[in-house]
């Protein structure tokens, strides 16, 4: 069973950031009545929502108050919950109190208006290294030593919720997507400014955003889902000799002599949500992306 929410619109927080701008539209083309969360308006971003008849209403995440948050959400449908901050390297305060304190508070806030289905965005650098496998949503969480305070933010901010599913009744669905790429997102461009030091071959687990979107959607829509967990992500990574021949560098010397390290970390299966969802990439690894002119 599938539930469309028409009726009422859907609060998607984060709605100017990177996935939130490419989102929107999506679910105004199947629609779906969306109420955009922004920090502000007058943004460029923000003024193409609306032309595109999605409603403003404004607000931070970080600073809002427990009435603030009732009024984000009060007569919303459901939430896909996308705001954190990540990009911008964030402390480790910084990075808990958007990433994980203000999505609690946002989803109490649901609660309190009646608003269950929640549909939160966390991230594939969640199960950390020290795999031997590629990871599925069972698979324990490893050590993280990468992508700074934003995954375990991300971690306390799932658990937090959980424990809303499990006391409250919120009716849950997290999303790990792995490295958002495509629709003009400059992610690989601006991951290619990292100081790196992977083997050639070592891979970077991806997903269009034309796919993340499939994904969020799959998810909101399906009953019967509380407190399930989705990778969504391609079918193929790609490795970072891929990424650098698709950026026009040439590998080096030094690069190529250098030792495979943690070989499956981010690497993720899509299987649980190709089978309950039925999510099937529309670019199943980023050379299709490419070919497709979807970059």
């Amino acid at each position: 069973m599938t539930t469309t929410f028409s009726a009422k619109p859907i609060l998607v927080t984060g709605a100017t950031g990177t996935v939130g701008s490419r989102l929107i539209p999506r679910l105004l083309a199947q629609g779906e009545a969306v109420r955009a969360l922004v920090r502000d308006p007058e943004s460029d971003t923000a003024l193409r929502l609306r032309a595109a008849d999605a409603d403003l209403v404004v607000g931070d995440l970080a600073t809002l108050d427990a009435a603030g948050f009732k009024a984000v959400v009060d007569g919303t449908a459901a939430v896909i919950h996308l705001a954190a901050t990540f990009r911008d390297s964030p402390t480790p305060e910084r990075a808990n109190a958007v990433n994980a304190d203000a999505s609690t508070a946002l989803a109490e806030a649901a609660l309190e208006a009646g608003v269950t289905r929640f549909v939160f965005a966390s991230t594939n650098l969640v199960y950390g290294g020290g795999h031997t496998a590629p990871q599925n949503e069972q698979s324990e969480l490893g050590p993280i030593a990468w992508g700074g305070p934003y995954p375990a933010s991300k971690v306390a901010a799932e658990n937090s919720l959980q424990d809303l599913r499990t006391h409250r009744g919120l009716d849950l669905r997290v999303v790990r997507l792995a490295f958002v790429y495509g629709d003009g997102d400059p992610h690989i461009q601006e991951f290619m400014k990292r100081p790196l030091d992977w083997h050639p071959s070592r891979r970077l687990q991806m997903v269009h955003h034309a796919d993340v979107a499939q994904g969020l959607i799959l998810a909101l829509r399906a009953d019967g889902l509380s407190g399930e967990t989705f990778n969504i992500a391609d079918d193929s990574a790609a490795t970072l000799a891929e990424i650098y021949r698709y950026t026009g560098r040439d590998l080096t010397p030094e690069m190529t002599g250098r030792t495979v390290t943690e070989p499956w970390f981010g690497i993720v299966e899509n299987t649980k949500a190709r089978r309950v969802l039925g999510f099937r990439p529309l670019y199943p690894t980023m050379w299709q992306a490419v070919d497709a002119g979807a970059m």
